[in-house]
């Protein structure tokens, strides 16, 4: 148990909505294409186009996979000409993220 919660008796409503968000988040993050595009935008905006080159995916799953992340809010674009660049939108997932990859990938 944390301090925290050692220290305090937190409402049960308020508890109950954060761990829904978190089921959320976590649920955006259980698709592997949603969390390759995410790590990408980590390192900041990218065009779809350069997202295609670098991650495999295709247009059909990658428009899908980037339409689910805007509809959540995770995302944001900007139009420039033809292009649409894309970056994180929610700075609760980037650390969401960097949680998972401190977890998940190997260290240097």
């Amino acid at each position: 148990m944390t301090e925290l919660m050692r220290s305090q008796r937190l409402d049960p409503n308020l508890i109950r909505e954060a761990a829904a968000q978190a089921v959320g988040r976590l649920k955006l993050l259980a698709n592997e294409q949603r969390m390759l595009l995410l790590s990408q935008l980590t390192h900041g905006e990218m065009c779809v186009n350069d997202l295609e080159k670098r991650l495999k995916i295709y247009q059909p799953t990658l428009s899908q996979q980037l339409s689910v992340l805007r509809r959540e809010g995770v995302v944001k674009t900007r139009h420039q000409g033809k292009h649409i660049f894309y970056s994180i939108a929610d700075s609760s997932v980037l650390k969401l993220l960097v949680c998972v990859y401190r977890l998940s990938c190997p260290e240097d």
